[in-house]
């Protein structure tokens, strides 16, 4: 992705401050990147709004927003980031910049030369996403201890393929930490909560801090 010429931009949905609401560094003041356009159409999503128009800006214009919040932490994410190739250029000029940067993926896009900085929160797509058949299962052995897989659970289908998968690619002995996430207002997650510690899975358990919060809604 070298070759990308960075001056051409990215578009942008927005650019803002506050507390990542999931992944291992839930709860930490963090700036968000919103890429805009994604290829995928997952039944659970809670960006739409981010699959469509947004503002074109160069990388430059991109880093002088950041750098106002003064932040020590930077999540690019979408929408599907990595739908732009202006993407790699990006994270790692944020790197360069000496900001922690991490990647949310769907998983659906070659993960290959994104920066050794990034640490990766890759999506696996469950069954109830509709968008199963999207997964590139090349991506896991790109993954190392300092990523992490995220997988979204809608039903116990969901839970029971989750199992499979961790056992078929072993993945919590692949990356720093498998999460299990119950979709917002549709699988309880207390249900989800006692099916983890019935099975003694070696997976952490999130719920989106942000929608705790401040409800589900743009910008926060």
């Amino acid at each position: 992705m070298s070759d990308v010429q960075s001056d051409a931009g990215l578009r942008i949905t927005e650019i803002f401050y506050s507390l990542q609401g999931e992944s291992q560094t839930i709860g930490l003041p963090t700036v968000f990147v919103r890429l805009t356009g994604c290829p995928l159409r997952c039944g659970y999503c809670d960006s739409e709004y981010a699959f469509h128009g947004g503002e074109r800006l160069a990388i430059s214009a991109i880093l002088e927003q950041v750098a106002h919040f003064n932040p020590r932490i930077v999540c690019v994410t979408g929408g599907e980031p990595l739908a732009q190739p202006n993407c790699w250029p990006l994270m790692k000029a944020l790197c360069d910049a000496g900001y922690a940067v991490s990647l949310e993926t769907s998983g659906a896009i070659d993960i290959t030369g994104v920066d050794s900085r990034v640490s990766i929160v890759m999506d696996l797509k469950t069954p109830s996403s509709k968008e199963v058949a999207r997964n590139r299962y090349e991506n896991i052995a790109l993954l190392s201890d300092k990523d992490q897989i995220k997988i979204v659970l809608g039903t116990r289908e969901d839970y029971e393929w989750a199992k499979f998968k961790l056992d078929e690619y072993q993945l919590p002995a692949r990356v720093g930490e498998v999460l299990f996430s119950p979709v917002y207002e549709q699988l309880e997650a207390t249900s989800l909560a006692n099916w983890i510690v019935d099975d003694n899975l070696p997976v952490r358990f999130q719920m989106q801090l942000h929608k705790l919060l401040w409800g589900d809604k743009p910008g926060v």
